[in-house]
C-alpha cells in the first residue's frame, strides 16, 4: 500500500500545533537532507518525515567551501531525483544564495519552479523579518514556506564565520522578532539553526509554525540534520551539534580498497560471477535481473587476515580501516 503523504498538516500535527479534529499526540519531527533517487528511498523507508534538498549540496556534492555557488537549476536537478526515490516524506527546495533576495518577483518566479520544474512540495528561505512579505506573497500563490533563522549560511559572510547566534539580550530579541515575523507571514515551519538551547525552546512556544532545530537544543518540535554527516562520511568534519550515526566513510573506503584488492589480485571476477556459454541452471537469462543474495565479503585489501579480523570474513564481514591519519 501506498504510505499517507506528509504534509503540512502533518507536520502541524506532529508539532501539536493544530485544533479540533486534526489534534493529535505530539510528535518530534525527522528532517534530513537528501540529494539523489537511491539516498531519498533508503532515508524515506527509514520513516524520515521531510526530505531537505539543500543547498549543502554546494559542500557535501560540489565539494565547495561554501552554500553560495549553488543554483536553481541544480537544487532542480537533485529535487527530481528525490521525488522519484520518495514516497512519504514531504520534500522540501531550498531557495539558493541570490535567487529570492533581490526582488520578490524574483522570488516568487524561482520558488514556482522549484515547485513545477523540481516537483518541491514546499520551498526553505533563509532570512527574518526582511522575508516576511516574499513568504506572504508565496503562501498567498498556494506555496508552503519554511523559514530558517539563526546562523543562516547563506550570510555566512556578514555574520563573520560559522558563529551560534541569539547571544545577548540585543540578539534574542532580534531572532525572537524574527521568528514572530516569519510566522505571522504563514511560514508553516522555521528551521532553527546555531542557537543557545534555552531559546531555541523559547521561540517553539512564540510561533505557531513548527520549529526543526539544527544546533538548537532537544526543545524543539523536530530535528534536521545533513544526511552525509549523520553517517559519517567527511571524517574532518565534526561539530558538536551532529551526530554520527554510523562511519560510513570507513565502510566505503573499507569495500572500496578490497575491490581494489581482489581486482588486482585477480580473484574478481571468479567463476561466481562470470557468464557462461550456457544458460544457468536456475535460468537466469537477464544480464541484469533479480539481485543475488550477496556471497562472502571479500578479504582485506592485503590479502591477509587472521584471529577477530579473519572471523569477521568468516562471518560476511569486511573489517573497517579508518582513514589513516
Amino acid at each position: 500500500m501506498q504510505p499517507k503523504k506528509v504534509t503540512v498538516r502533518t507536520i502541524a500535527r506532529m508539532a501539536g500545533k493544530t485544533e479540533g479534529a486534526d489534534a493529535g499526540a505530539p510528535q518530534k519531527i525527522a528532517m534530513v537532507t537528501a540529494y539523489d533517487a537511491t539516498f531519498a528511498r533508503l532515508l524515506d523507508e527509514a520513516g524520515c518525515d521531510i526530505l531537505l534538498v539543500g543547498d549543502s549540496l554546494g559542500m557535501v556534492v560540489k565539494g565547495e567551501s561554501s552554500t553560495l555557488s549553488v543554483t536553481v537549476d541544480e537544487v532542480i536537478y537533485h529535487l527530481r531525483a528525490v521525488g522519484r526515490g520518495t514516497r512519504r516524506a514531504q520534500v522540501v527546495g531550498d531557495m539558493p544564495f541570490m535567487s529570492y533576495q533581490s526582488a520578490l518577483d524574483e522570488g516568487l518566479r524561482n520558488a514556482g519552479r522549484l515547485i513545477k520544474e523540481g516537483g518541491a512540495e514546499a520551498v526553505k528561505i533563509e532570512g527574518g523579518a526582511e522575508q516576511a512579505e516574499l513568504v506572504r506573497r508565496l503562501v498567498g500563490a498556494g506555496i508552503p514556506v519554511m523559514g530558517h533563522v539563526g546562523l543562516t549560511p547563506q550570510s555566512v559572510h556578514a555574520l563573520g564565520g560559522h558563529r551560534v547566534q541569539g547571544r545577548g539580550p540585543e540578539g534574542r530579541k532580534k531572532l525572537l522578532d524574527d521568528a514572530r515575523a516569519l510566522d505571522e507571514a504563514g511560514c508553516y515551519a522555521i528551521v532553527l539553526e546555531g542557537i543557545p538551547r534555552d531559546l531555541g525552546g523559547e521561540l517553539t512556544r512564540a510561533v505557531r509554525a513548527a520549529t526543526i532545530g539544527i544546533g538548537a537544543g532537544p526543545d524543539c518540535d523536530g530535528q534536521v540534520l545533513v544526511s552525509y554527516d549523520l553517517l559519517g562520511m567527511n571524517d574532518e568534519f565534526r561539530p558538536r551539534f551532529v551526530k554520527r550515526y554510523d562511519q560510513l566513510g570507513v565502510r566505503i573506503r573499507t569495500a572500496a580498497e578490497a575491490y581494489v584488492s581482489d581486482v588486482r589480485a585477480g580473484r574478481f571476477p571468479d567463476e561466481e560471477h562470470s557468464y557462461g556459454a550456457e544458460p544457468a541452471p536456475r535460468g537466469e537469462g537477464q544480464l541484469y535481473g533479480t539481485v543475488a543474495p550477496a556471497g562472502p565479503a571479500a578479504g582485506p585489501p592485503d590479502g591477509g587476515g587472521s584471529g577477530a579480523e579473519a572471523d569477521a570474513i568468516a562471518a560476511g564481514c569486511i573489517p573497517l580501516r579508518p582513514s589513516k591519519g
